[in-house]
């Protein structure tokens, strides 16, 4: 169901090869630093589309662009999560997360831009390891 409120939707385009929500890292588009203390995912212009009336069937994508930072830096506090069931585990630690993003959709002539990164505050965060499905047992 469609929010009555939502004006914009943005996310990657379907992929040629189904996969839906996911987008490219070039290389040098995420960084690690202080010794794995600190990760950086940068990307500047992704080809995403707007489409506010997701995920309605008949929801129409306009091409935007997109640029975005994303800083983790671990609190050192560790985390595991395991699910033998579900073949699920992620052990890593607690982070604080700070983004700022900014969005264009040029035939509409519509752009945002978020505050800062030095502003941002996130209520949870996590960095680490995850092991799933068949490599699970490994």
């Amino acid at each position: 169901m469609v929010p009555a409120n939502q004006v914009h939707d943005f996310h990657p385009p379907i992929s040629p090869n189904g996969l839906y929500w996911v987008a490219a890292v070039p290389d040098g588009g995420l960084t690690m630093a202080d010794s794995g203390k600190t990760l950086i995912l940068q990307l500047q212009d992704v080809a995403v589309v707007d489409q506010p009336r997701w995920p309605a069937l008949d929801a129409v994508a306009t091409p935007a662009k997109m640029s975005f930072k994303m800083v983790w830096k671990s609190t050192g506090e560790p985390v595991r999560y395991e699910d033998g069931a579900k073949h699920f585990r992620f052990t890593g630690t607690r982070a604080d997360c700070q983004m700022e993003a900014e969005i264009h959709v040029p035939s509409i002539g519509f752009s945002w831009k978020s505050d800062p990164l030095e502003t941002s505050t996130c209520s949870f965060a996590i960095m680490g390891d995850e092991v799933n499905g068949r490599y699970f047992d490994s």
